[in-house]
This record gives structure tokens, C-alpha cells and sequence, in this order.
């Protein structure tokens, strides 16, 4: 067994929590369980998924949400394992020898020379929130709105762009009201292959509100996303479970650990201490700032109307209307509308010291 494949490996009495933490630290979408050498089992990125929306107790051993009898191949069967990928619609499959014997992990990125968003081809349209002043990137953005700050050799605005474009998105919305002249001006001069259209907000109208201005211009189910964050996810598979759950709206949400950094009492009902519990971690889904809509859901937001997204989500919830999570791991998003997180992004990313 190489490196690379050992990296991914955890025992079968391993929680699953501790399992997304090296989905996190590889990068990778599968952890193999392994005992003695031999494959038990795989958790990938979809069974975390579907473990998080039926129970969402972290806690439990890996064994309970991997699947036990994942596609392989032997190893003199590697040339099959691309095939076996397609077939499947899978990222990853592992190399065994006798005895179920662990020898490597094949990719599909890797054998296709392919990125990694592999799922179905989307051409849905994309609305970017870009009006808002970035109060919280003061001073930068009293010179630049935040869409434009740069990272690396592109803006914030445009690396957001790129990763609905990996995906197949070409025509993209742009939200704009503070310093959008600028906005205008640059998109203008970087003549992009791609669509650009402008929703000119007389006043800030909130996450929703502007959706108004596209009513008319929605057919299809359509992605909202703030400017400021930077998901690693497959689109095409949002889209795929945004269909198949019949959802009105689907939030992208992130898996946020947090460990309480003393030791914590539990008491019983008579007041007593039950058990003691020495900085125990906490797992919550949160809302990452990605959206996938029904144009239906623009029928609900008033005109001209400030309106939050989260009003327009209790809006369809009242009504009786399906809305459903995404759930994704906690490194696959990147936060940079704040000092902290963007200096993290940037570091990790060597573009900063």
C-alpha cells in the first residue's frame, strides 16, 4: 500500500466524525475502513451526506453509515476501473488482492486527467450577490467593493464564477448596487467568455429582494450565491438531488465542528452529575450561502421589497413547500467576507505568509 492510499485509511472503530475530519484533510471524497490489511468498507462524501440527513450523530462507528461492499477491482483489472466509475457514478475505486487485501485507490481525476466535479454537465443560470458594501473587509472595500478584492491574479467575484463554470454554468447574474459602476467597468474590460447581465438594485433589497428583477427571466431551476465564498462541490450532483428530493429550494450547508474547550457536566433529573464529558465536540449544519431555486419561489418575493433569502425560505416552508439541505464537509467551504477567514484562504492557498 503507497502513501497516498494509507492517508485515507481509518479503522472500523473510528466515529464518523473522525472520518470527516480526513475526508477534510486529504481533499479527497472517500475514507477506505480497513482492519488487518483487508477492505472493510468506504465512507465517501455521499454517504456522509446521507448519514447527516437521517441522523446526524457523529458519534456512531464509521461501520454504521459505510457502504460494505464498495465497487473494486483486482489489481490486474485496473485498466476496467474508469469504466467501473461511469458506470457507477462514482469518484474512486479501490485496488484489492487476495483476501480482500487493500493495495491502492484509483481516481477518477486521475485516470480521466479530468477536475473533479464529475457529475452531470448543468447549464442552470447563476445569480451572484454583489451589492453589499463588505463592511467587514473596511478599510479595502471604502476603495473596492468586495466582488473585486483580489485573490491571487482574479477577484473574489470571478474565482466564484469559475467554480459554477467547472460545472457548466454560462450565464451568470450579477447583483450590484455599491460601487457597481466599478463592477461594470471591469467586466467590460476583461471581455469574459461567458455571459454577464446586471441586476441594478436602486436600494439594497437584501438576499432576496433582487431575485425580483429576475422573475421573468427564470425557466429553470437557477443557483443564487453570495460573492464571498468558495464551495468544493459538484453542482451537477446539487442539482441532481435538488430534482430527485422534488425540492423548492435546496441549501448548500457545511458541517461545522466545535470542540468546548472545558470539560462538560451532564446532571441528571435529580440535579446530580450523570457523567462527565472532557471537551466534547459539537457538529451543526449551517448555511454556507448557496442556494438552488425553482423559479415558483420568485412568485413569493414582493416588488421592490427589502427581503432576506431566509424569509423567502420560511415563506415556501409556510406555504408547504418542499425545501431540503446539501450537506457538505466543513474544509470544502471557504469564507473570505472576514479578515480571519480570508487570510486563512490565502495562506493556504501560498498566497500569503
Amino acid at each position: 500500500m503507497n502513501e497516498k492510499t494509507a492517508k485515507l485509511c481509518i479503522s472500523p472503530e473510528h466515529t464518523i466524525l473522525e472520518a470527516i475530519k480526513v475526508l477534510d484533510e486529504t481533499h479527497e471524497r472517500i475514507v477506505l475502513i480497513v482492519e488487518d490489511d483487508k477492505l472493510m468498507g468506504v465512507l465517501t462524501d455521499s454517504d456522509v451526506r446521507k448519514w447527516i440527513l437521517k441522523s446526524q450523530n457523529m458519534m456512531e462507528m464509521v461501520t454504521a453509515a459505510m457502504t460494505q461492499d464498495p465497487v473494486c477491482v483486482t489489481e490486474g483489472e485496473a485498466h476496467r476501473a474508469l469504466r467501473l466509475m461511469e458506470d457507477h457514478g462514482i469518484d474512486a475505486v479501490p485496488v484489492i488482492g487476495n483476501d480482500r487485501k487493500l493495495l491502492d485507490i484509483l481516481f477518477r481525476y486521475e485516470t480521466a486527467e479530468k477536475k473533479r466535479h464529475s457529475g452531470e454537465r448543468i447549464t442552470a443560470p447563476v445569480v451572484v450577490m454583489a451589492g453589499g458594501k463588505g463592511t467587514r473587509l473596511r478599510p479595502y472595500t471604502q476603495v473596492l467593493p468586495k466582488p473585486l478584492l483580489p485573490i491571487g491574479t482574479t477577484t473574489i467575484l470571478e474565482q466564484v464564477i469559475d467554480t459554477f463554470r467547472e460545472a457548466g454554468c454560462s450565464r451568470f447574474y450579477i447583483s450590484i448596487h455599491y460601487k457597481k459602476n466599478l463592477i461594470k467597468a471591469y467586466f467590460q474590460d476583461l471581455h469574459p467568455s461567458y455571459e454577464v447581465h446586471y441586476l441594478e438594485e436602486e436600494g439594497f433589497l437584501g438576499t432576496a429582494g433582487s431575485l425580483y428583477l429576475v422573475k421573468d427571466e427564470m425557466k429553470e431551476p437557477f443557483f443564487v450565491s453570495n460573492c464571498d465564498i468558495l464551495l468544493d462541490v459538484d453542482y451537477g450532483k446539487v442539482m441532481q438531488f435538488h430534482k430527485k428530493n422534488e425540492n423548492v429550494i435546496t441549501l448548500v450547508t457545511s458541517l461545522k465542528n466545535y470542540t468546548i474547550p472545558y470539560g462538560v457536566i451532564n446532571l441528571n433529573k435529580e440535579g446530580q452529575v450523570e457523567s462527565l464529558s472532557e471537551k466534547p465536540e459539537m457538529s451543526f449544519l449551517v448555511n454556507t450561502g448557496v442556494y438552488l431555486l425553482n423559479p415558483e419561489t420568485l412568485g413569493f418575493i414582493p416588488r421592490e421589497k427589502f427581503m432576506h433569502i431566509t424569509d423567502l425560505i420560511q415563506v415556501c416552508l409556510d406555504r408547504g413547500k418542499k425545501v431540503g439541505v446539501y450537506p457538505i464537509t466543513e474544509k470544502a467551504w471557504e469564507d473570505m467576507g472576514e479578515f480571519s477567514s480570508l487570510e486563512e484562504m490565502l495562506k493556504a492557498r501560498g498566497l500569503q505568509e
